[in-house]
């Protein structure tokens, strides 16, 4: 026979103020007010606590097919039981700070958030404090304004140039890649190159200012398949030292500055990867300083992801440790920002391609890892590879696009014939 009693923690205190209420079953011949009774009663209802969110994950992922400790690639494997309440009281930004940590694991993560993105069900996922906070901060600040712009910079591509350069192609294009007759990662990213150089029907001495220049990939190649003169801009100091060093007796300048600050005129503007950078508030600013850089009959280039939602800031965990205060852009707040501004001669999505650009870089980053191994450590390693494997199950599931915009000032008189 058992008896309920309140806690005596409620009158004295014996336990701490930890422990603010406690019930327990007790033999009727147990003291009922012992420390050692009340402290087996909350360790019971710990691991009832604990056993009931497993079950309430469990219920989450079925509808994609996820199953905890199953057999599959995609199953989840979870190594610490503290998982669970991670995740459903902080969301995406618990489950990657746990994964980073070690607590669970998975064979196949690209296909796992694949499957949790096709069926939306991460929604069902609360938002941690944290991002409810990012929310209001995106629309009360400018987050990526001038005296901000850099902290991207520091962050993500000054971690040092060892790692993408193992990463990437050897023209060292952070982008994706173009894969229609493409069976390479190399042969990928030539391929985009020249799609770009050929939609902005580039000739021989023309100026282009390439904004988010990067490593100089881009530069490099347009001046020497196409003769032209480029001015190459990032806000990175790893990235524009050795843009420099590879750009080195070509007609290329790279300047450590924001876009903002360029005041010349040139034939083309393009920008590759950098508009995801530049905030929801200074959409309409990026393309008034575009419009001011270009000559009347030029053409503009904006290449970015994209998704189908508007949102004003990114997902927690990517915002935390991958692009801080970046945002990605949909077809609206793109559009709002063009309107008078400028006419879109084509809009090209090739977002499946990114799928299998992202899945090259992890493979090369995971076979190279021993020759980074002594700068980084092993929690980095598991970011990395989350970061990567996420960002290609979001395009597999084609939640995120890769737009290719053709733009043009007034309209291209006779019209614009694109290509593919």
């Amino acid at each position: 026979m058992h008896t309920v009693f309140p806690s005596p923690d409620l009158q004295y205190g014996s336990l701490g103020r930890s422990a603010s209420f406690c019930v327990y079953f007790v033999e009727e011949t147990e003291n009922p007010y012992s420390e050692n009774s009340c402290e087996v009663a909350m360790s019971t209802t710990a691991e009832k606590k604990a056993s009931g969110d497993r079950q309430t994950v469990e219920e989450l992922l079925k509808p994609a097919g996820i199953r905890v400790q199953g057999d599959r690639p995609w199953d989840i494997q979870v190594h610490d039981d503290r998982f669970y309440k991670r995740v459903l009281s902080e969301g995406s930004l618990g489950a990657g700070e746990t994964y980073m940590d070690g607590w669970w694991d998975c064979e196949a993560l690209d296909e796992f958030f694949f499957r949790l993105l096709r069926t939306d069900m991460e929604a069902d996922f609360k938002w941690s404090w944290r991002h409810v906070w990012n929310v209001a901060r995106a629309k009360v600040l400018n987050l990526q304004s001038l005296s901000r712009s850099r902290e991207v910079g520091e962050v993500h591509y000054d971690r040092g140039n060892d790692l993408f350069i193992r990463m990437l192609d050897d023209r060292m294009i952070y982008s994706c890649g173009y894969w229609r007759n493409a069976e390479t990662l190399e042969e990928a990213q030539e391929a985009k190159l020249d799609l770009i150089c050929r939609k902005l029907l580039l000739e021989p001495d023309m100026r282009v200012l390439d904004i988010g220049c990067g490593w100089g990939g881009f530069a490099l190649y347009a001046a020497e398949k196409y003769g032209v003169e480029v001015m190459g801009v990032t806000i990175s100091e790893e990235q524009a030292s050795l843009a420099r060093e590879r750009c080195e007796g070509w007609p290329i300048t790279i300047a450590l500055k924001d876009y903002r600050e360029v005041h010349e005129r040139f034939d083309r503007v393009v920008s590759i990867g950098m508009f995801e950078h530049v905030g929801y508030k200074n959409y309409e600013t990026y393309m008034d300083v575009v419009r001011r850089c270009l000559v009347d009959d030029g053409l503009s280039m904006l290449h970015t992801i994209g998704r189908h939602k508007t949102e004003t800031i990114t997902e927690p965990w990517i915002e935390k440790y991958i692009f801080p205060k970046g945002n990605i852009p949909s077809v609206r707040q793109i559009g709002d920002a063009l309107e008078g501004r400028f006419v879109v001669e084509d809009w090209h999505n090739f977002g499946a391609d990114y799928d299998r650009t992202l899945m090259a870089w992890a493979r090369n980053f995971e076979e190279h890892w021993d020759e980074i191994a002594d700068n980084y450590d092993e929690r980095f390693r598991r970011m990395w590879r989350y970061y990567l494997l996420q960002s290609a199950g979001s395009m597999r599931a084609r939640r995120n696009q890769v737009w290719q915009l053709v733009l043009s000032p007034h309209g291209i008189e006779g019209g614009y014939r694109s290509v593919r």
